[in-house]
């Protein structure tokens, strides 16, 4: 049988309910309930003095690569560093080889996330028979399945008549569309931003438009469809302009902010180093200033990481020749934390809204929270512990990142999925 939690003395931030009181909570049987007078003698307590107590974050973005590049990740590390990290559920994309397109892959991937019981793995599948772009999968048969949006992440549909179709066909299943926003015709080959410094290191650019542009026929098909539309990893400011636009007008349209696009910009960009290198690019000063103050105002309301593992091997190929991505669950709650709430550019409970409350409603599920009869999904942090990223040090199987040796503050110490301690940093 399941110990009972027994959480002592933490500032409880609720951000469904906007409140935030230091507080004791009593899990048992995997669900939130009220403390009995006598806490059970084998109840598992955390002293959470000067800590943290919040609903466990949700993930939209992560690549597990698994079936097919499992020397980079798989379910279980994954997952095991999502957790790590404070998250307690991932969205999972569907690049994987062959592509998550088909019922079965759905089922093995959520079954193998359920068995390795880090966080709750929630699979997305793909729009498109394997990422081609050419012929719609089967989103019904993946629904059924457990998949909980649909995207050709890595990818963009390019016809319009399929990627209106495809999302005609998500908002009749009630599930979101997640929007890979690269016109690969514009992109080319493209492998950082296209600007001053692009052409300072010779490399060739992807301009801000190939972005906007696929931006632009999405919110539109959004509208023509009814379908919940959500763009991944805002790059341009153009882009941001959309989305605000989009949202005044009603649109089921949301975004959301990656942190190294939060973080970085091109001028710090090496040519001799791929960990750099990421689809889309860290952009221009203008880009992130207004990526940063479009997640403080709400315009973008989910901060999701794009973890995107690749084996040192790969990563040390050249830049032109070297795979798009870093990862980033480990480094997510530093990185955000320092730049948005430590930065004084928004409140924590708005900061913890990106991470819950923004990211449930874009899947159209129940809002996390810390009432009641709630399931006993928590993030425990220490938003004073200060840390220098070590990748040599990080759970995942992989190492491409360009912010080793950063000084940040704040990190998750404890992560509980349904009641069972699932990150124990103090151990």
């Amino acid at each position: 049988m399941q110990k009972s939690l027994y959480i002592r003395g933490g500032l409880l931030v609720d951000p469904e309910s906007g409140t935030e009181e230091a507080s004791d909570l009593y899990i048992k049987n995997g669900y939130i309930t009220p403390a009995p007078s006598h806490i059970p003698a084998d109840a598992v307590i955390i002293d959470a003095k000067d800590l943290v107590v919040t609903p466990g974050l949700i993930d939209v973005h992560v690549h597990l690569r698994e079936p097919g590049n499992e020397a980079a990740e798989t379910i279980d590390s994954g997952s095991k560093t999502a957790a790590k990290g404070g998250f307690t559920s991932i969205v999972s994309m569907p690049n994987t080889d062959p592509a998550t397109d088909s019922p079965e892959l759905v089922s093995m991937i959520k079954g193998k996330g359920t068995l390795c019981g880090h966080v709750r793995v929630m699979p997305s599948g793909c729009i498109t028979k394997g990422r081609q772009g050419k012929e719609l999968a089967d989103l019904e048969g993946m629904a059924k399945s457990g998949a909980v949006a649909f995207t050709d992440d890595g990818s963009t549909v390019t016809s319009d008549t399929i990627m209106a179709d495809g999302m005609r066909l998500a908002a009749k299943l009630e599930k979101p569309v997640l929007d890979h926003a690269l016109d690969p015709a514009i992109a080319a080959k493209g492998v950082m931003h296209d600007g001053a410094r692009s052409r300072q290191l010779s490399l060739p650019g992807i301009p801000s438009r190939a972005e906007s542009e696929i931006v632009e026929r999405d919110i539109r098909l959004a509208g023509k469809t009814g379908c919940v539309v959500h763009i991944q990893h805002v790059s341009t400011s153009e882009s941001v302009d959309l989305i605000r636009r989009a949202i005044s007008m009603g649109l089921k349209v949301s975004g959301e902010a990656t942190p190294h696009h939060l973080a970085l910009t091109d001028e710090e960009v090496l040519a001799e180093d791929a960990n750099f290198k990421m689809n889309p690019p860290v952009r221009s000063v203008s880009d992130r200033a207004a990526i940063l103050s479009a997640v403080a105002d709400g315009t973008i309301s989910v901060l999701a990481t794009d973890h995107a593992p690749h084996t040192s091997e790969a990563k040390k190929k050249s830049f032109i020749t070297a795979p798009f991505g870093i990862i980033g669950l480990e480094t997510a709650v530093g990185i955000t934390y320092n730049l948005l709430v430590k930065s004084g550019k928004m409140t924590l409970i708005e900061w913890l809204r990106r991470w819950t409350t923004g990211p449930a409603r874009v899947l159209g599920q129940p809002a996390p929270n810390l009432k009641y009869g709630s399931p006993a999904d928590i993030t425990i942090f220490d938003l004073n512990s200060e840390w220098t990223v070590d990748s040599r040090h990080f759970i995942s199987k992989s190492r491409n990142m360009p912010f080793n040796g950063r000084r940040l503050t704040g990190k998750a110490v404890y992560t509980i999925l349904k009641g069972k301690l699932t990150w124990n940093a103090t151990l």
